[in-house]
């Protein structure tokens, strides 16, 4: 028996790998985050049963993992994006790991890369940002040391800040001394959703077009001068003058 626990992607049910939909299919467990994840993406499984766990405290939902692993039964546990990144699964680890309980994990597509796609647009480009930084916006849940807004926003890079919308006007103030009021932001509400929109603009006018949206959660706001659509170098990669292994 064994606890997958399965990155849906983030929210178009085709943006689920391979493995990750067989899992689903043949599990006779499965325990999703309906909240976060389209009922969509379980369409053709054959579990004797369903859990959703937005219902659930988490001493619930390890109670129905330790039940499944008396029966014998493997579980798929269903977080959206990515579980490795904001999936909560770490203090659900620590509980198999304690009870004995093997578990798997099975990465999915990331928010990140889905809202990269919809703006058609690649986040690391030469002589530009060659690092992408995730992180959260802290209000409820403070951050670490170091890990401020303003201390991740000093390297200048691009920043992909995840449950922040609602505080888009204080990110921006916070930004706008280090990248300038003329850097390009991106708000993508609900990536690859039926009703997935976005908004691309600058520090500058970013606010008044998400509030015209009516943007409010389940979005990603991405920051960066790679967001322009020119001004950039070419890679040496695919420069006729770059010689490698493949192509001397």
């Amino acid at each position: 028996m064994t606890v997958y626990f399965i990155g849906a992607g983030p929210g178009d049910p085709d943006l689920i790998t391979v493995k990750g939909q067989r899992l689903i299919h043949r599990c006779p467990v499965i325990i999703y985050a309906g909240s976060l994840v389209p009922a969509a993406v379980l369409e053709g499984h054959s579990a004797q049963t369903v859990i959703n766990s937005a219902e659930l405290h988490l001493a619930q939902i390890i109670d129905a993992m330790q039940l499944a692993h008396q029966q014998g039964l493997d579980v798929a546990r269903v977080h959206s994006g990515d579980p490795s990144l904001y999936g909560a699964i770490g203090e659900q680890i620590r509980y198999l790991r304690e009870l004995g309980i093997p578990y798997e994990i099975v990465p999915g597509v990331t928010a990140v890369a889905a809202s990269a796609a919809l703006l058609g647009c690649e986040l690391t480009l030469p002589d530009i940002a060659q690092t992408v930084i995730l992180t959260r916006y802290g209000d409820k849940s403070p951050m670490p040391a170091g890990e401020q807004l303003a201390d991740l926003a000093r390297h200048r890079t691009t920043l992909a800040i995840h449950l922040g919308v609602k505080h888009l006007e204080r990110i921006v103030e916070e930004l706008r001394p280090h990248y300038g009021g003329d850097c390009p932001i991106a708000v993508v509400h609900r990536a690859t959703w039926p009703d997935q929109d976005w908004v691309l603009d600058t520090l500058d006018g970013i606010v008044r077009q998400v509030q015209a949206k009516g943007f409010r959660r389940t979005a990603l706001i991405l920051v960066g001068h790679v967001l322009a659509s020119d001004g950039f170098a070419e890679s040496a990669l695919y420069r006729a003058s770059h010689a490698h292994l493949y192509r001397p």
